[in-house]
């Protein structure tokens, strides 16, 4: 049986994640602290996928904001800049 990946966080990391759900501005910020929450709290990353936020995501999609948190920190949970579709011609 594969063990699911954990979340283990400190008091001051729970607290930035608490507050990036509660007071982001962003909702894709709100959605992504929410998810590593539910992780660390002892959810698997599928379960969450599946039925823990407001909409049903990739297991993949929430594996990648996973490991992108645990290498960058909080601010791997940020968008990054080049993302998205390119313009359709140069104005």
């Amino acid at each position: 049986m594969p063990k699911h990946r954990t979340l283990t966080l400190s008091s001051e990391q729970r607290a930035a994640l608490l507050d990036r759900r509660d007071h982001a501005a962003q909702p894709y910020l709100r959605e992504r602290a929410a998810a590593l929450l539910k992780i660390a709290d002892g959810m698997k990353a599928a379960q969450v996928a599946e039925q823990g936020l407001y909409r049903k995501r990739k297991p993949d999609t929430i594996y990648e904001w996973l490991d992108r948190y645990k290498q960058v920190g909080i601010t791997g949970l940020l968008i990054r800049p080049g993302r998205g579709r390119r313009p359709a011609f140069f104005p």
